[in-house]
């Protein structure tokens, strides 16, 4: 699910080739107010495009929760990993951000979006970027 802020987020500054010819993984898939998918898909031509989420419904091609992506797919997987407005929904927040990490190939491209950043989901930017101050 997303917010028409991320639409505008990602056509700002998502670059075509990150995702051209790339295996992307989008995890919390499910349409509910809004998707990126469809616009990837039309301007940036992923080689493929799955959508994981734990409920069934549009933009779904598997149901998975987070907790299982590396058991499914296996480590470095996927060439880019887009989670929006999915982090406040999980249990284990740290986790979800680990396993989203392990699924990405090395030198891959993760995109994660937060309604409002509070402090404890700050630390998963640290997880995935290291410290940056």
């Amino acid at each position: 699910m997303c917010h028409m802020s991320v639409l505008e987020f990602f056509i700002e500054n998502a670059e075509p080739e990150e995702f051209s010819g790339a295996r992307v993984l989008e995890v919390g898939s499910r349409y509910v107010n809004g998707s990126v998918r469809p616009l990837i898909e039309r301007f940036f031509r992923p080689k493929e495009y799955v959508g994981v989420d734990i409920e069934p419904g549009k933009f779904v091609d598997l149901i998975l929760p987070v907790e299982k992506l590396i058991d499914h797919f296996g480590r470095e997987s996927f060439d880019v990993v887009i989670a929006t407005e999915l982090l406040e929904h999980v249990m284990d927040w740290r986790l979800a951000v680990n396993n989203m990490k392990t699924v990405l190939k090395r030198g891959g491209y993760i995109y994660i979006s937060r309604p409002v950043l509070r402090a404890s989901h700050s630390m998963a930017i640290r997880m995935i970027f290291g410290d940056t101050r």
